[in-house]
């Protein structure tokens, strides 16, 4: 079933319709949606090299504005939407200790969490339950997740095919690394904060 999805994904690099669904999955990824962007934008990049940089825009762009929407959540919502999703992914003590930890590290903890594999959308919806300045909220959010996406886009112009070839030959472990990244991150976030 991955490796499907791995292949779509290359064959959707080249119509026009890519990077509208590669936003989706950035701005989603940022406020509800579980898999990152990530899962997307490396396929992308790979089967479009000279796309890369764009495609790293897009997804920092979406990824923010999702952002947002997630910030909102914990702001406006947090006793609906934003619990429920806390709770959805079992981290709601998680939240609390981590909604602390904003008076004394806030810009430090959106900084690192953007670019670890610890889900955005956690980050997004405490900082806005934390009641964190949503102008640094923003400014940080370009910065670390502009950092992940466009190091992404350095990485696959310098080094696509060699990346390529890695991927077709062990994509078996690839993506088991993958969504063990993924499923770690929940865990972190859960035993971490």
């Amino acid at each position: 079933m991955l490796r499907r999805l791995y292949d779509w994904t290359l064959s959707l690099a080249a119509k026009p319709s890519a990077p509208y669904a590669l936003a989706a999955v950035s701005f989603a990824e940022s406020s509800f949606f579980p898999i990152p962007p990530d899962v997307m934008l490396v396929p992308m990049m790979l089967a479009r090299p000279d796309r890369a940089w764009f495609y790293a825009l897009v997804c920092t762009a979406a990824s923010v504005v999702g952002g947002v929407l997630g910030y909102m959540i914990g702001l406006l919502l947090y006793d609906s939407i934003g619990a429920w999703l806390f709770q959805l992914y079992g981290l709601t003590e998680g939240a609390e200790s981590f909604r602390h930890a904003y008076a004394e590290y806030g810009h430090w903890v959106i900084l690192l969490k953007g670019l670890t594999p610890i889900p955005y959308k956690l980050v997004t919806i405490t900082s806005g339950f934390a009641g964190y300045s949503l102008f640094w909220f923003v400014v940080l959010s370009i910065v670390t997740r502009g950092a992940r996406f466009f190091f992404i886009a350095l990485l696959m112009t310098r080094y696509g095919p060699t990346i390529k070839g890695f991927i077709d030959r062990h994509f078996n472990a690839v993506a088991a690394g993958a969504v063990t990244a993924i499923i770690g991150g929940f865990v972190a976030f859960r035993y971490l904060f």
